[in-house]
């Protein structure tokens, strides 16, 4: 296995739509190890292919809070199937470090995707679990979580971010 590296904001490449995988071969499998080993190195609850330079709809992630037992999940072109409530929470991002924010997400999700055994799985889940579900397939299409503030806010913070990316 292999840390990759993580992309950082304004990289064009985190903007891009991921192309849905059509084969789930040992390439793939290796390139999923190395994702999870990135995650947890990060330290990250999730990582989305598109974040490692990847535009595959490949996301890792382990909402478990106890670090010392490893529960990866992969979750291979997953879509967002139901959702209800609201709930909103500081969230953060592997590609924008040491940033928070308040952001608005649904409380309750179903997310639909095949697991790395090319097996149809259906996930129900709330509140971080489906927090950290939201924010990742957000990645797999071009959205980061700043793109959910209020126009002001986000403007003066792509401001604030683009000038330290210069610095």
């Amino acid at each position: 296995m292999a840390k990759l590296s993580i992309l950082l904001y304004p990289s064009p490449v985190i903007r891009k739509r991921s192309l849905p995988v059509t084969s789930i071969d040992g390439e793939l499998q290796r390139f999923i190890d190395d994702m999870v080993e990135t995650m947890y190195a990060a330290p990250g609850m999730g990582l989305a292919a598109p974040q490692v330079g990847a535009l595959k709809r490949v996301i890792v992630l382990d909402p478990s809070q106890d670090r010392a037992i490893a529960r990866p999940m992969v979750l291979i072109n997953p879509v967002l199937v139901a959702a209800e409530g609201q709930i909103v929470e500081d969230e953060g991002c592997l590609c924008i470090p040491d940033l928070t924010e308040p952001i608005s997400r649904f409380r309750q999700v179903v997310v639909k995707a095949y697991d790395r055994n090319e097996k149809e799985i259906i996930l129900e889940e709330d509140d971080l679990f489906a927090r950290i579900l939201q924010h990742e397939i957000d990645h797999l299409n071009g959205i980061l979580f700043i793109d959910r503030l209020s126009t002001a806010k986000r403007l003066l913070l792509k401001r604030r971010l683009k000038k330290a990316a210069k610095d």
